[in-house]
């Protein structure tokens, strides 16, 4: 895991938080296409078994287009987001129920032990502060047998590898990993020894993973080389991992001896 030390703390969480969402993304990003999200609710019915009444929970989840698709899907959904502009448009646009989506901090709100099938972390644990904490608050909250979906910047992004080695040739003294150009900021990049690490003493395994390699920002002749190397060294941009809940594991996160 690389992590930023000191980490940069807001006033107020909606500094951090609170980007217009107008601003952030382009109209057609408030569209919810059908196919939105279908390979990964595929993957999700392959690793639970495809039954109905199952619940799942999106952290992060912004206006609401997972929520969407996986209400489409048959899920019972829930979800959760910090930023309040883009709660608001969640409920006035996307039209969700705010009795479910709730305006809040995966680290202040409570749900039952045992209760979910499926928690997804899209692109959101490199902004928590301490990530290995919310995994293990999210994991009282899954039924054994089920699934968190994480998906996380990679420590082993190439990109990031050769700009460093650049950094450290012309004695720059910077670094390239994590982003500090936009909010909200990343804090944190991972790998999947990290969340291996961490199931080892939590009581969940990696059920599957898979890396992208996403946009490279390198000139269109180079991308033709290095993404194929990318693909095949798995040193995409993008880690996804897919976290299984321990069936003896007992409902405060820790494995039963």
């Amino acid at each position: 895991m690389i992590y930023s030390d000191p980490q940069p703390i807001p006033f107020d969480i909606q500094d951090h938080y609170g980007v217009v969402p107008e601003n952030y993304w382009r109209p057609e990003y408030f569209t919810v296409p059908k196919d939105h999200l279908s390979e990964q609710i595929a993957l999700a019915r392959r690793l639970l078994g495809d039954r109905p009444g199952m619940r799942a929970l999106d952290i992060g989840a912004g206006i609401g287009k997972d929520m969407v698709s996986l209400e489409r899907a048959g899920f019972e959904v829930h979800g959760l987001e910090p930023s309040a502009p883009f709660h608001q448009r969640g409920v006035e646009r996307m039209g969700l129920d705010p009795a479910r989506f709730k305006l809040a901090m995966v680290e202040e709100v409570e749900y039952p032990h045992d209760h979910f099938d499926l928690i997804s972390f899209g692109v959101v644990l490199e902004h928590i502060y301490d990530p290995a904490a919310a995994l293990e608050r999210t994991l009282r909250w899954l039924r054994p047998g089920g699934v968190i979906r994480v998906s996380v910047p990679s420590s082993d992004w190439l990109v990031n590898r050769m700009a460093n080695r650049y950094y450290a040739a012309i004695g720059s003294g910077l670094v390239a990993n994590l982003s500090p150009m936009h909010t909200p900021y990343h804090l944190h990049e991972f790998s999947l020894r990290s969340f291996q690490a961490h199931g080892a003493r939590h009581g969940h395994e990696v059920a599957f993973h898979q890396y992208f390699v996403c946009k490279t920002f390198l000139p269109g002749w180079l991308d033709r080389v290095i993404k194929p190397f990318m693909r095949w060294t798995n040193t995409g941009m993008e880690l996804n991992v897919w976290l299984r809940k321990q069936v003896d594991q007992a409902p405060d996160g820790r494995t039963h001896p």
